[in-house]
């Protein structure tokens, strides 16, 4: 019994110098925090500092320099609302790399009065767990989603510091170089990207200083490098992906080269010998996750070629690009679109045709009956209907594989049409490659040969193209040599054919030949029920490859939009909708904004109808505004200017006497 209570007393007398070398921390902790509070108010007054830190002195310096307020009382907030969603949405591999980590420290952090807090590269908070008093308590400076807490923006602190200085930082209370922000204590740790060595972001623990502990800043850097080492298998994990997929495109093709880069712009792989500015894991100039990777060939180093350049899509997710150089050097200013169905996915089906109006679904319906039919399609629409879009809908339908080879007749010389099309041999005309090289009916092979613009081509070159078609050979320029091909061909035009027959501009035989079947593709003023679908289309499926919230259209915009003529169809449609979602980040859409010829062209159909006054103020004002637009011959920016009022307020009254009716003015 005696031995008992001794260890008992043993036990207790451990417990008890835990607790006064506890209070010593703590009491050492305060005094060095007056110590630092005073210094930080002879800095503040201008006083000169000799045994404050030196790196602490540099940070409070760069702190006032940015002009950033010592007596602030929170960090700034960059982003809320929906925003926060978006910047999560660019941010997603970074999160997902941290998902398992902060699910489970979130118990252990449940009743330590921490935090865990995940940044970007920018300071701006991602995700934050761990204590709930700590976490609402953080709200109120704005230590939570959103925050901004760069140096520059909020003064000295773990996560800006952190950031300014690429180092593992802790900063304790009066270290804070804002007032508000000196009753907590943070320590963070630098994420580093695999292979590139660039910051992705910060993960900070913060509480209040009673939850100072000397391994916080370790416990960061543990942290930050598990992040690191997931995201570095995550990138592995895609590479070998995007290397395998893209062996098994090689092995099937002529090429001498290949190049790989991921979706982070990073080079993968290279089997080519064109020189490149960067190594292995190094990031390509101009090429980064800001930017969609379709954009990329516009941004290549010199020696590659946009030709050789096709994003990799593999079950619907684009993992990155690959270059593949040619046995032969292909002229830069006649690109090939070569791209697969296994390549190019979502272009590669009539699924993903947007329309219900019975005009879309009847050209659907006719192009599927013609695709599993091996004979030429002339594809006829008005510019911007999505011709291309259904060639190569009826090209995957047909199920029978094959390259599809597409090429604009109107986008060159006759001269280069011709070599284009069929060839050429070694010293065929000037300028040619030292090699020679096939051409598009060659290229096209046991697929699809898809020509736009065909009503383009030249007359000298008609015969060509109809004895290739009838006879399935074709001969390279400067060459004797018939070579055999199989293709089927699918012509696309806005002009109208007949008329070019009977002008004599297209030749009548060739005309027959490339018509044997026919489709139409209807405009989009005849399609006015997909208005509203296909907006919706644009705004959720653009937002999402800018990282942009999709933005609201109210009944007004949506009147607008139905009332105008569209005469550059789906496509105009599409880039009204982007340079919406690209030129304001407002969450609704107002009537400045929308392009002049919207306006204008649909001011008429909106102007309600002229009646006589009734004598009452409403009727006065309605009378006055109809009698405006009439008078401006349905320039509404001119009428608003007459009435005295803004153009967002006259289409407001619009709308207020004549609701949701299109209707034309009176007498017209």
């Amino acid at each position: 019994m005696r031995q008992r209570f001794d260890a008992m007393s043993g036990l207790g007398n451990q417990t008890i110098m835990g607790r006064i070398v506890a209070r010593a921390r703590r009491a050492n902790a305060c005094h060095s925090d007056r110590a630092t509070m005073r210094a930080w108010e002879r800095f503040l007054s201008g006083e000169p500092l000799t045994s404050t830190p030196s790196a602490l002195i540099d940070s409070w310096q760069r702190s006032l320099q940015s002009g950033v307020s010592p007596t602030a009382e929170s960090a700034p907030v960059a982003v809320q609302g929906d925003a926060v969603a978006a910047l999560c949405g660019r941010h997603r591999e970074l999160l997902t790399a941290s998902d398992r980590l902060f699910s489970v420290t979130a118990d252990l952090f449940a009743d330590s009065r921490s935090i865990l807090l995940l940044t970007n590269q920018d300071g701006v908070i991602l995700k934050a767990a761990g204590d709930l008093r700590t976490l609402a308590a953080g709200e109120k400076i704005h230590l939570t989603s959103g925050g901004d807490w760069r140096e520059n923006r909020a003064g000295t602190n773990g996560i800006g510091t952190t950031l300014a200085t690429g180092q593992p930082t802790y900063i304790h209370g009066a270290e804070h170089f804002c007032e508000g922000i000196k009753s907590w204590s943070c320590a963070a740790a630098p994420i580093f990207e695999p292979g590139t060595g660039k910051i992705l972001g910060v993960l900070d623990i913060s509480g209040p200083p009673s939850t100072y502990q000397i391994n916080n800043l370790t416990l960061a850097v543990t942290a930050a490098h598990q992040i690191q080492m997931v995201l570095a298998e995550q990138a592995t994990r895609e590479h070998v992906r995007l290397l395998s997929f893209c062996l098994q495109r090689l092995s099937s093709s002529d090429a001498t080269g290949m190049v790989l880069i991921d979706r982070a712009g990073r080079l993968v792989h290279t089997t080519s010998r064109v020189p490149l500015p960067v190594g292995i894991g190094e990031r390509l100039p101009g090429m980064d996750e800001g930017t969609a990777v379709e954009d990329w060939a516009q941004r290549l180093p010199k020696g590659l070629h946009a030709d050789w350049f096709s994003p990799v899509v593999v079950d619907g997710s684009t993992i990155g690009a690959m270059l593949v150089v040619p046995m032969r050097s292909r002229p830069i200013n006649a690109r090939i679109a070569e791209r697969s169905d296994e390549a190019d996915p979502q272009r590669s089906g009539f699924a993903q045709i947007q329309g219900q109006s019975a005009a879309i679904l009847a050209a659907i319906n006719r192009g599927r009956q013609l695709a599993r039919k091996r004979v030429p399609v002339l594809i006829e629409g008005e510019t911007g209907v999505g011709k291309e879009l259904f060639a190569r809908a009826i090209h995957g339908e047909e199920g029978g594989g094959g390259p599809f080879v597409a090429y604009n007749c109107g986008a060159a010389s006759k001269e280069l049409i011709a070599s284009e099309l069929f060839g050429h041999v070694r010293g065929a005309f000037t300028g040619a490659t030292a090699e020679g090289r096939p051409g598009r009916f060659e290229l096209a092979h046991g697929g699809t040969l898809c020509l736009d613009e065909i009503g383009e081509m030249p007359l000298e070159l008609q015969p060509v193209l109809l004895r290739a078609l009838e006879e399935g050979i074709v001969y390279r320029l400067g060459d004797t040599q018939p070579r055999r091909v199989d293709v089927r061909l699918l012509a696309m035009t806005n002009r109208n054919l007949r008329e070019d027959v009977g002008s004599g501009h297209f030749r009548r035989d060739l005309y027959y030949r490339i018509s044997v079947t026919r489709m139409r593709i209807p405009p989009l003023r005849e399609r006015d029920i997909d208005i509203d679908l296909l907006v919706a289309f644009f705004n959720r499926r653009l937002a999402q490859r800018h990282a942009v919230p999709e933005r609201r259209l109210s009944a007004e915009i949506m009147a607008v939009l139905r009332a105008y003529s569209w005469p550059g169809n789906v496509r105009e449609i599409r880039n009204v909708i982007e340079n919406l979602l690209l030129t304001s980040s407002a969450e609704l859409v107002t009537l400045d904004e929308l392009p002049a010829e919207l306006l204008t062209g649909t001011a008429a159909a909106v102007a309600p109808p002229v009646q006589e006054p009734s004598g009452r103020l409403e009727e006065t004002e309605r009378l006055a505004i109809v009698r405006a637009v009439q008078d401006a011959h349905g320039n509404l920016a001119q009428a608003a200017r007459s009435l005295g009022v803004s153009r967002s307020t006259l289409y407001r009254k619009l709308e207020l006497y004549q609701p949701g009716v299109i209707a034309k003015p009176a007498g017209e």
